[in-house]
């Protein structure tokens, strides 16, 4: 008995919907949530209405624009460090290595009204000269800048800050041929377990391992 080409014509259609409804359900949902890998381990430093300096651990940020250089946090309003951007209008933003992950957590755990959080973790505040913020000197890199804007998402309040300037230490930026990134050994959060991580084995280069795939006839 032959088949005429509309009757196979839906019949392919059929599997295909079939074969979409059998991938769609290798996915689990899990509703509305922050999650998105990885994100960076940010030390946020500033001084108070009084002067006094902190730093604060933040996840929730990054590069959001190239020119001007600008970089992007967002914190509760609840936290002591929002309010002291809200009224100096500069901040640092410090990358600690993983040798440092003791003291990143702690500065994430407490808050500067009631600590003394350079004290207590035997960090070193230093005043910037290029914006009104203290930066981390034990930190291999420091980014100082100046809010741009500020925007009031919800829970979270995000600070845009222009890139004044940025400070890496001397013995890193003295060997160009290593990348910055496989000296410092940076700190990640992965929001889901809420453990931390560093970055594993180069993969290779961007903008370079995809092009056989555009070289394809």
């Amino acid at each position: 008995m032959r088949m005429a080409l509309s009757d196979i014509l839906q019949c392919l259609i059929m599997l295909d919907n079939t074969t979409r409804r059998t991938v769609a359900k290798m996915k689990t949902d899990l509703g509305a949530k922050t999650l998105l890998f990885p994100t960076p381990v940010l030390i946020v430093g500033s001084y108070d209405s009084e002067g006094k300096p902190n730093a604060m651990a933040a996840a929730w940020g990054g590069i959001c624009c190239s020119n001007p250089p600008c970089v992007t946090i967002s914190l509760r309003k609840a936290t002591y460090t929002y309010s002291s951007l809200m009224e100096s209008k500069a901040y640092t933003i410090n990358i600690p290595g993983m040798k440092h992950v003791r003291e990143a957590d702690y500065l994430g755990i407490y808050s500067g009204r009631d600590e003394d959080k350079f004290a207590s973790t035997g960090l070193t505040p230093v005043k910037s000269d290029f914006v009104n913020a203290p930066y981390v000197n034990e930190f291999p890199v420091n980014l100082e800048c100046k809010v741009l804007h500020v925007l009031d998402l919800g829970l979270h309040t995000q600070f845009v800050g222009e890139v004044v300037n940025v400070k890496v230490d001397a013995n890193l930026h003295e060997n160009e041929q290593q990348p910055l990134i496989a000296q410092i050994m940076p700190l990640i959060f992965a929001p889901d377990s809420r453990q931390y991580y560093t970055i594993g084995k180069e993969l290779g280069m961007a903008f370079d391992v995809g092009k056989s795939l555009g070289d394809k006839p």
